[in-house]
């Protein structure tokens, strides 16, 4: 049977042979074989199960979820299979999305030509059609505190509130990809203004240390789901607030305290 060697897998996927020996070390992955010298070698069954490993990561799933997903599945076409319908779902999901901005896009050039208001044009509504912040909120896994502490809060709220404080913070997330748009830069007033009030809306919830800020904006660019929602939005959006977070945590003492009301 055929066999390729840790830098060749490491090479047709995109995947780095330190994350390669890093699944083998927590046994998601192992090799085919290793080697008298120590090289790692995949043959098939490992190559199919990697690209599962990447499908489901690409899908949000941590690698602790994904060994779970991958130990319980019985029938592996099946389980392609299911891969499957979730990514044409997925996809459907940000044509839908796309369909979104382009009509918001639509509606705010009619509306800067002409002076009527956006929500005159179209109803408010429309602008969230295909934005589900509760998909990349559940990924909040990596701050266990503020995950339990937002689990809590969400289980005392009714459905009316939680597509209520949903559509506030996408309207944050499209508020920040306008300020983008305008060129200004990721430390401008007005991006600490609207820094300063996605602070708020954690801190209401748990407490939020300027590094764990930090953290979250990394995680903006880093978490792939995060990315993508940010993305979704307007390409670079993603960066840009990873960069405003970092000026705005910059203003924070070390311990926390409450926000600036205006950054």
């Amino acid at each position: 049977m055929a066999a390729w060697p840790i830098e060749e897998v490491a090479r047709m996927s995109g995947v780095t042979a330190r994350t390669l020996r890093h699944y083998d070390e927590i046994a998601l992955l192992p090799p085919a074989r290793t080697g008298a010298n120590g090289h790692r070698y995949y043959g098939e069954p490992e190559l199919l199960r990697l690209q599962q490993i990447l499908v489901l990561r690409a899908l949000g799933l941590g690698l602790s979820e994904i060994g779970r997903v991958l130990a319980a599945q019985v029938d592996e076409l099946e389980a392609l299979r299911g891969h499957h319908r979730r990514l044409l779902a997925e996809r459907d999901r940000l044509d839908e999305l796309a369909a979104t901005v382009a009509r918001t896009i639509t509606d705010l050039e009619r509306s800067r030509k002409d002076g009527t208001p956006m929500t005159a044009i179209n109803r408010p509504e429309n602008l969230f059609e295909g934005v589900r912040p509760a998909d990349y909120e559940e990924d909040l896994r990596a701050f266990p505190e503020l995950a339990e502490a937002g689990g809590r809060a969400l289980a005392a709220m009714t459905p009316q509130e939680i597509e209520a404080g949903q559509r506030e913070r996408t309207a944050l997330m499209i508020g920040l990809a306008e300020l983008m748009a305008a060129g200004l830069p990721a430390d401008a007033p007005q991006v600490r203004a609207a820094i300063a009030a996605q602070y708020r809306a954690l801190t209401a919830v748990q407490p939020v240390s300027a590094a764990e800020f930090r953290a979250m904006g990394r995680a903006c660019v880093e978490n792939e789901p995060w990315r993508a929602a940010y993305e979704s939005i307007a390409p670079g959006l993603a960066a840009y607030q990873r960069d405003a977070i970092e000026a705005y945590a910059a203003t924070l003492p070390t311990t926390f305290a409450h926000p600036q009301p205006n950054g």
